[in-house]
């Protein structure tokens, strides 16, 4: 069984509609850790070598935010440049990471059509995600495409229910090793695999 640490970062939780939901659903999986990075840093001041063992005592790292401005909240950003230490995540004698599965789990206020060259944000989630994929691949973790919910401001309670049932059930399967993650490499969002967006 595969441990999986949840990175969460969402500055305004409490505003939530989908973020939120997910969480909920995934508290209660086995040999899962929820981290809120805001919660646990009210003030931005990160304990770096708590951070890095943190994530050395896990096989699976997942990133999970709302979608800010094309990036992440700050609060995510400030964590990688300080925890992802050279000669730790990377360089030379940087192997801490290695060969962990990393995924980004995010949310988007505009719909699918939106994220594409010829929408209005003019590229695909793939490419917005480009930085935490060469991330992941300095790092020598294995790169999983993302789980994405689109239009949070939009979507019924009963989408957002079947978005939350479709996140525990991956989770479920990455820590059991239930698929072949080269299954899911063949997908832009991992979605596509249980029938999303497609």
């Amino acid at each position: 069984m595969k441990k999986i640490l949840v990175v969460f970062a969402h500055p305004a939780l409490q505003k939530s509609r989908v973020n939120k939901v997910l969480i909920e659903g995934i508290k209660q999986i086995e040999g899962l850790t929820l981290h809120d990075l805001y919660e646990v840093y009210p003030d931005m001041d990160i304990d770096v070598e708590r951070e890095q063992k943190l994530l050395e005592a896990h096989d699976v790292i997942i990133f999970q935010y709302p979608f800010f401005w094309y990036s992440s909240p700050a609060l995510l950003k400030e964590y990688i440049d300080i925890v992802f230490q050279h000669d730790w995540a990377y360089g030379r004698k940087g192997n801490a990471l290695k060969d962990r599965l990393f995924m980004v789990a995010t949310t988007t206020g505009g719909n699918k059509q939106t994220y594409c060259p010829e929408g209005s944000n003019n590229f695909s989630i793939k490419q917005l995600l480009a930085p935490l994929e060469q991330t992941a691949t300095l790092c020598k973790m294995k790169y999983l495409p993302p789980f994405v919910v689109h239009g949070t401001h939009s979507i019924t309670p009963e989408e957002i229910q079947e978005h939350k049932i479709i996140y525990f059930k991956l989770l479920t399967e990455l820590r059991d090793n239930i698929t072949d993650n080269s299954i899911f490499s063949q997908f832009e969002c991992i979605n596509n695999y249980y029938g999303q967006y497609e």
